[in-house]
């Protein structure tokens, strides 16, 4: 790619030099796979479980795209997983980018709340009704978009050019919904496990005010 060499840097991972200096490279990556997601359930803020031995393996041998600092929701499912994709970097926690509170369906699957009001009522409004005990779409996205900005803050302050951010799959999709331009629909930014979005942001664009940001694929693979 023009203006950029890639080396390779420490726990391989591929190290690039921008040559936009006004530009911020991220990328966004679920954590990998956990007992809940293989039985589709809903695996929300309120359940803090380990990745299964299957997503232990799921992040061995991957080159990690390079990243000055590296966030992470503070469930142990998102900081096991920066820990095996960034083996001996410190990572930080922001409580903010937690996967939203699915309420009275957390820890269930579909086959066990059906006949469930509730969740019916849920399932008709595609979505946009609230948890019933949890957190609204709305709640739950401008929360996720507070932890980013804090993130992107820190990031300006300590002048650090590269970021990932081991998250969940909800705390993508509210952020891109929200922030990528041309826009794309909540659920069309859907991924799975250890997928995600590599993002650009234009520095002195962000801090005129103007937050939006741009994705450099349209697939849902930061590993390419």
């Amino acid at each position: 790619m023009p203006g950029q060499k890639e080396y390779r840097g420490a726990q391989g991972c591929v190290r690039h030099r921008d040559g936009d200096q006004g530009m911020m490279t991220g990328y966004l990556i679920r954590h990998g796979r956990t007992p809940g997601n293989l039985d589709g359930r809903y695996v929300g803020k309120r359940t803090n479980e380990e990745l299964s031995p299957e997503g232990k393996e799921q992040c061995k041998n991957r080159v990690c795209p390079r990243a000055d600092v590296i966030y992470t929701s503070p469930l142990r499912r998102c900081v096991q997983t920066a820990s095996l994709l960034y083996p001996d970097r410190d990572v930080i926690t922001q409580e903010l980018l937690s996967e939203c509170d699915f309420g009275i369906f957390e820890g269930k699957n579909y086959k066990e709340l059906s006949g469930e009001p509730l969740y019916q009522q849920w399932i008709d409004s595609r979505g946009t009704l609230p948890f019933p005990g949890g957190e609204s779409r709305e709640q739950f996205q401008t929360r996720c978009l507070q932890g980013f900005f804090f993130c992107l803050e820190h990031c300006m302050q300590n002048r650090y050019k590269t970021f990932a951010m081991v998250v969940h799959g909800g705390t993508i999709m509210s952020i891109l919904d929200a922030l990528v331009v041309p826009h794309r629909e909540y659920f069309e930014w859907q991924v799975k496990n250890l997928e995600g979005f590599k993002i650009q942001i234009e520095e002195q664009q962000w801090i005129a005010g103007n937050r939006s940001i741009r994705t450099v694929r349209k697939e849902a693979d930061v590993w390419r």
